[in-house]
Formats: C-alpha cells, sequence, structure tokens
C-alpha cells in the first residue's frame, strides 16, 4: 500500500476550494463573535477566559495521545505563565508543565516563522520529564515509524511514516512550505488544515507527534487571524477522536485533501462553538460570584469553586453528601446541613431524590 509521501506528487496537496467557501465564511463570522464576546468581558475576566481556553487545551491535547495530566498543575502552570498568579504556585508534574509551557510558547511566540530548531525546542518542552526516548530529537530507529491500531486479532498498520533517515529533509520541506505558505494560502483554516496532515505525515519525533503537530496548526491559524484565537482544537478533536483519526488515515493516501479539509474546517467551527460556550460560562460564573461571594462560607467557596472548575460541562455526577464531606473535611451532618443552606440560597439545584440526591451548581 502507498502512502501519499511515497507519490510522485508529494507533497503537493491539491484541493476544491470552492466545497469549502461557505465553512470559510463561517469561521471568520464564528471567530468574530468568539473575539468579540471576550472583549465584552471585564479585564480580569477576560484573563481568566484565556486562561481557562489555554488550560482545557492543554489537557485535552494529551488526552487525545492517552496522557492524563495533572489540571491543578497545568492550570498553575498556564496563570504562572499568563501572569495572573501572584505569588506563582508551585507545579510538581513536569509532564503537566511540559503541556502548559507549549501553549504558552505557541501563543507568545505565534508571529515568528517556523524552524527546525523551534520544532525542537517545542518537543523538548513537551516531553521534559520523559524516560527512555530521545527528547528534542528527529526520531533516529531504522524500524519503520508505524501507527498500530491494536486488535484481538493481528496488530494492523493504519500508516507508516517515512524512513527515519529521511526526516531531517522533509522537516526542511515542511518549514519552507510553512514560512513561504504564510503569503500564498489566504484562509488560514486551510493552512492550518494542511500544515497540520503535512507534520503528522512526517511523523518526525519517537513520541508527541500528535501534540506538536496540533500545535503547528493552531500557529497557522494565529499567523492567518493575526491574532492568537480563542479555541480548543484539541478539545474538538478528543470528542470524537475515531472520526478525527479515521479522517486522517484517509487522507495519507493521496494528496487530493478536500475531504480532509472539509473535516478539518468543520472541526474548527465546532471548536469555536465550544469557545463560545465557554466564554458565556466565565461571565456566567463571574455574575454568580459578585451575587454570592459574600454569603458564602470558606468552605462552601471551596466546593463551589471545584464544581465550576469543571467547566459548562459541569461537576461529573454532580455533588452529594459523601464528595462534599472528602472536598472538605468535614461530618457528614455539617455536610449535609451546608448543601441544604446552599439549595435553600438558590446556590444549588437538588437532582433527583432520596440518596441518590446530587447538586448543581445554579448559573
Amino acid at each position: 500500500m502507498e502512502y501519499h509521501w511515497q507519490l510522485p506528487d508529494w507533497p503537493e496537496f491539491r484541493y476544491e476550494l470552492g466545497e469549502l467557501e461557505a465553512s470559510l465564511l463561517d469561521f471568520v463570522d464564528r471567530a468574530g463573535l468568539v473575539s468579540g464576546s471576550v472583549q465584552a468581558l471585564p479585564e480580569s475576566e477576560q484573563n481568566n477566559a484565556i486562561a481557562d481556553l489555554m488550560i482545557v487545551e492543554a489537557l485535552k491535547t494529551s488526552e487525545i495521545e492517552g496522557a492524563v495530566l495533572s489540571r491543578p498543575d497545568v492550570a498553575s502552570s498556564i496563570r504562572n505563565g499568563l501572569g495572573l498568579n501572584y505569588p506563582h504556585q508551585p507545579v510538581r508534574d513536569r509532564a503537566s508543565a511540559g503541556a502548559a509551557e507549549l501553549m504558552l510558547a505557541v501563543r507568545s511566540d505565534w508571529a515568528a516563522d517556523l524552524s527546525g530548531s523551534v520544532l525542537l525546542d517545542w518537543h523538548r518542552v513537551l516531553m521534559q520529564g520523559a524516560n527512555n526516548m530521545a527528547i528534542g530529537q528527529w526520531r533516529s530507529h531504522v524500524e519503520p515509524m508505524q501507527v498500530v491500531e491494536l486488535t484481538l486479532g493481528e496488530p494492523r498498520v493504519l500508516y507508516e511514516a517515512p524512513p527515519s533517515d529521511l526526516v531531517p529533509a522533509e522537516i526542511k520541506g515542511f518549514v519552507e512550505w510553512f514560512n513561504t505558505s504564510r503569503d500564498q494560502i489566504r484562509h488560514a483554516p486551510i493552512r492550518a488544515g494542511l500544515a497540520h496532515l503535512y507534520f503528522e505525515s512526517i511523523h518526525p519525533f519517537e513520541d508527541g507527534n500528535g501534540r506538536v503537530g496540533r500545535a503547528v496548526a493552531e500557529k497557522a491559524l494565529f499567523q492567518g487571524a493575526g491574532r492568537p484565537l480563542l479555541m480548543s482544537l484539541s478539545q474538538a478533536i478528543e470528542a470524537d477522536k475515531t472520526s478525527y483519526y479515521t479522517a486522517l488515515q484517509r487522507a495519507q493516501r493521496s494528496n487530493e485533501v478536500t475531504d480532509w479539509l472539509r473535516y478539518f474546517v468543520d472541526l474548527l467551527l465546532r471548536a469555536l462553538d465550544e469557545s463560545q460556550a465557554r466564554i458565556d460560562f466565565v461571565l456566567k460564573k463571574a455574575r454568580f460570584f459578585d451575587r454570592y461571594r459574600e454569603a458564602l462560607s470558606e468552605r462552601q467557596l471551596k466546593v463551589v469553586r471545584r464544581m465550576l472548575d469543571a467547566g459548562p460541562a459541569g461537576f461529573e455526577g454532580g455533588v452529594n453528601a459523601s464528595k462534599y464531606q472528602r472536598l472538605t473535611g468535614v461530618s457528614k451532618p455539617t455536610a449535609t446541613r451546608d448543601l441544604q443552606e446552599l439549595l435553600q440560597q438558590g446556590v444549588l439545584t437538588s437532582i433527583g431524590g432520596g440518596r441518590s440526591t446530587r447538586y448543581e451548581v445554579n448559573l
């Protein structure tokens, strides 16, 4: 089976732009709405919204690869880097710090050209603390770099990347394409989709290719928009990973990539919708605390903040007396009494009944 890097027209990607025009216009409109919604927030909440979306992106881009990070450490790293924590909060987990630092690097240096050294630096930051692998280096092993599906039967090869000895030349070509395409491809989603596909097809690292490849796509989006966009590409991917991998594998069979770009632009539209919902949530949360901050005890505030940290989707399963006890260390009667007070004040709403009663924040 031939992959597109083995074809004579690699990497001359072809696509029908006419089929994508409506979605591209929709992207511009939705990106503008998200930007306007952020600007309408109070300045402090603008910073919180930016931090919140970056935290989500750092967590989700790792979850796609099966890595579970420490949310508190990711949040501390992001907020430290944005200057929102004073003094800086300690960060113990190096993997979480690395994911956050990559997000910060892409956002702070979005306008600069890409280079091979930048990609190696990103990998070095991302994979800090990882063992038994080459960090900040192109892969060099002689064995084929394969994406394999493990099933109950024989492992099935879904994709095989160029051999390691071709990686330096392929990356040189990719970097040249990335920088020159900035003036040649006027639609940011098209350039971002092509950049992500191109990079993922080279697969230049032993590990971390997906996470660096999504950072590449974000850099292309930011450059095309002329500013960092507020969206989590990885959250949209993680919501339906099967579709993402299926679209990517199909695109790696041919250099006619209209179907891939159609998928990718639709993915960006979903990501913008998620961002809009999250920004609306930040505004509701700010209004909520303005109303109730003085009326709640420290432990009640602690629980409510913990519930709201889960984002628009809410605290998984809501909170009940047992969860309240674990979060605060109080007795069960005190937990029950606190929850009833919060319910009577309108801070929480109840779901279910009897022993299965649980509570959610009433925004």
